[in-house]
């Protein structure tokens, strides 16, 4: 009867140390892939018995930050669209004064070639008078 219960006593170690081998293959699985940092938050998260109270408090954390960059990206949003809108605006009221102002050269051009024209015709006239 002695026997039997040393085989039953054997598996259980054999367990108990795959448990431990396992347990530590995961420990040094974290110090391996995650960052100093994070193996203090994952550390701490152990410790608090793993309530997720820390990953609630990140969590607010993380969704304020978002929403504070949410709102620096609008508002640098409008105020480029802004910019740009008076850009236009500026552009066009610039243009409008060039078309004002080709449109007045354009008017004194045609007088000068109405002048140019009577002078010719006058000159004409006066050479043939002579």
């Amino acid at each position: 009867m002695e026997r039997p219960s040393l085989e039953f006593n054997l598996p259980d170690t054999h367990e108990e140390g795959k448990l431990y081998v396992v347990d530590s293959l995961n420990n040094l699985n974290k110090l391996n892939v995650c960052p100093a940092e994070s193996q203090h938050s994952l550390d701490e998260e152990e410790n608090s018995g793993g309530t997720g109270e820390s990953m609630a408090g990140s969590n607010t954390k993380n969704q304020s930050l978002f929403f504070v960059t949410f709102i620096l990206t609008l508002i640098v949003s409008l105020a480029l669209v802004s910019f740009v809108i008076f850009l236009i605006f500026q552009t066009r009221n610039e243009l409008d004064q060039i078309s004002s102002r080709l449109l007045s050269e354009k008017k004194n051009i045609e007088e000068l070639k109405k002048l140019n024209n009577i002078i010719l015709k006058h000159l004409n006239q006066s050479r043939i008078k002579e």
